[in-house]
């Protein structure tokens, strides 16, 4: 593929949506995986066990490999870097279709995944060095991107299984998508980029680390994707103990999971509008708490409302993973801390569903799991506020904006 300029009014158009290609592809293999897996697990011989340990394996690699992807993308570069996640998900996906026992399943699912945990960690950095002037609206776009690929593959996974006469069909065909979005990132290759457009060395963790900053970041996305996870774990199972049928559960699942996307849009709007103020993650944690308050008071009536509370609050991952870029004055800095936002957010956000589960099989009841879910929307509420405050990430290390910081 010819090379083109990525700074060009079309390069910018390009790499604009291969950078939203890449977000849409970034949740199918989780959002897939989960609505066949009884059948999966009936095929393989899977136990109930390991059925678990696979709904932990995307929060296990989005932490593990998300670090990793720190070093990735100083040897390869943004560009290369991208690439290769989109080679791995196609990779994986592909020979995850094909599996013939459970060990060679969990390994090919651990290699899309891997990829996905690094896509997850270039995208605000991307979005800092291509489009520095307009980071609220290009973050808006693939916040929004990520939550279509969750609810496209959950949705659309079961039908194209039954079209097409299995779940390996159905999930294997997800590999095409993912193979699509690789085509662009070829014409960037001889253009990467390891660091930033001012030529700044990277910024090395142990030193983002001593930043507070850096902290309520991580405790911030730890939060948010805990109930994220939790309401995509247990959600529907919650309503259906409380005397909704599977499938308006498996609706009200699609209804929360949906609503997101407009609000994910309107969110540079809001911003816009809002500024530094830290109304938006207050809300944000209000209509969490909200939605989980009538979840636990009235789970059968008005479930569409909770519904819709819970989906808007989720507003805050789009909101999280925008002041990552908006709260960083270099590429360097954004990548850095993109890692340390998502490296050990995503082992918090671990506890969200394995707790909520941890607590309901101790009292045999979802009381206590939701009130927890609730707490988690305070936790939110705290972090948001000091992530609200106009603070960049290079001025808490010590340094002025211009200066060069080496590893």
């Amino acid at each position: 593929m010819t090379p083109i300029n990525p700074a060009s009014s079309g390069g910018r158009l390009l790499v604009g949506s291969a950078i939203v290609l890449l977000a849409l592809n970034l949740r199918v293999a989780v959002g897939s995986l989960g609505v066949v897996l009884g059948s999966v697990r009936s095929d393989l011989g899977m136990s109930t066990a390991v059925g678990g340990i696979v709904t932990a394996i995307p929060v296990l690699c989005f932490a593990v490999f998300g670090v990793g992807a720190h070093g990735v993308v100083k040897r390869l570069g943004l560009h290369r870097t991208a690439a290769l996640v989109l080679a791995m998900l196609t990779i994986g996906l592909v020979l995850r279709a094909m599996a013939d026992t459970t060990a060679l399943f969990l390994a090919c699912t651990t290699i899309a995944l891997a990829g996905a945990a690094m896509g997850n960690i270039i995208l605000p950095p991307l979005v800092k060095v291509h489009f520095p002037d307009r980071i609220a609206l290009v973050s808006a776009l693939y916040g929004a991107a990520l939550m279509a690929g969750a609810t496209l593959g959950s949705i659309a996974t079961v039908p194209l299984s039954d079209a097409l006469g299995g779940w390996r069909q159905g999930l294997g065909l997800w590999a095409a998508l993912a193979f699509v979005a690789l085509l662009p990132w070829f014409a960037f290759l001889r253009s990467d980029i390891r660091a930033d457009p001012q030529g700044t060395n990277r910024l090395p963790l142990r030193q983002v680390a001593r930043s507070p900053l850096t902290w309520a970041m991580a405790l911030l996305f730890g939060a948010q994707s805990a109930g994220a996870y939790a309401q995509f774990g247990w959600f529907p199972e919650i309503l259906t103990d409380a005397g909704l049928s599977t499938a308006h559960a498996g609706a009200m699942l699609g209804l929360l999971s949906g609503v997101g996307i407009p609000l994910t849009l309107g969110l540079p709007w809001l911003m816009r509008i809002i500024g530094d103020r830290p109304v938006l993650p207050l809300a944000f944690a209000a209509l969490t708490a909200g939605g989980w308050l009538g979840v636990l008071l009235a789970p059968t009536t008005m479930t569409w409302l909770w519904a819709v509370l819970l989906g808007v609050g989720g507003g805050s991952f789009t909101w999280t993973l925008t002041m990552i870029g908006k709260r960083t004055r270099t590429a360097a800095g954004t990548t850095a801390l993109s890692v340390f936002t998502q490296g050990p957010g995503y082992l918090v956000a671990g506890i969200g569903p394995l707790g909520a589960g941890i607590l309901h099989d101790a009292t045999g009841a979802w009381t206590a799991s939701i009130i927890g879910l609730m707490c988690l929307a305070g936790v939110i509420a705290v972090a948001g506020w000091f992530v609200a405050r106009p603070v960049m990430l290079e001025d808490t290390l010590g340094r002025g904006p211009r200066d060069r910081i080496s590893s």
